[in-house]
């Protein structure tokens, strides 16, 4: 097995042991299956560990996705109601790969633009050549390494945006892994701008 297949792995382990198969209303057989031919691509890879397995909103809708985050067995929480979560959609350009599962490559809290305003941080992560995370792959990152919430910094997520202009962030509150939104104009001195290097659907390995 690679690295990459192994990790992937792991983090499949990890959210059919969390509960994403209730969520998709599946058993955990059928939503391993569905995962299978995307890590087994992975065995002729050169990826490394870096990576995020990521399950399309398709499949397994956001809204309680942070509440199966926990650190130090404090549950991720959101005083947002379900469908102010549901209606952070992919910004125009930004549309994930194809289903059911797909990776994210060298994700990164983007500590290197904290404390920046959504807009402008964007601009940068164009210029640098970085992809703005989304919704999804921000919960894939609490859920994964909510770690990272604590060593490194609470995040933007600028690959989504609700109508009204808002973006999602996730962050450290009350020892617990936070979902909330910033307004693109503001900032935050405690939020960077997460980004990732690339993402991979299944037909980039064939």
């Amino acid at each position: 097995m690679s690295i990459a297949s192994v990790e992937a792995q792991k983090q499949l382990d990890r959210i059919v042991a969390l509960g994403y198969p209730d969520v998709a209303d599946m058993s955990a057989a059928a939503f391993r299956a569905l995962a299978r031919p995307l890590i087994g691509a992975l065995e002729h890879s050169d990826l490394g560990s870096n990576i995020l397995l990521v399950p399309t909103r398709e499949l397994v809708s956001p809204e309680s996705l942070i509440a199966r985050t926990s650190i130090n067995r404090m549950a991720g929480f959101t005083t947002m109601p379900p469908r102010d979560i549901a209606s952070f959609l992919p910004v125009s350009g930004f549309t994930p790969p194809e289903g059911p599962f797909y990776l994210v490559v060298d994700p990164h809290t983007g500590t290197c633009y904290i404390n920046r305003e959504p807009d402008v941080a964007r601009k940068l992560l164009d210029s640098d050549d970085r992809l703005p995370l989304t919704l999804e792959e921000g919960l894939a990152i609490a859920t994964q390494h909510p770690e990272w919430l604590m060593v490194k910094n609470g995040f933007n997520l600028l690959g989504s945006r609700s109508a009204d202009g808002r973006v999602p962030s996730i962050w450290m509150s009350q020892n617990a892994p936070r979902l909330g939104a910033v307004w693109p104009n503001s900032r935050h001195t405690w939020l960077g701008n997460a980004y990732c290097a690339a993402r991979r659907g299944i037909s980039l390995f064939r």
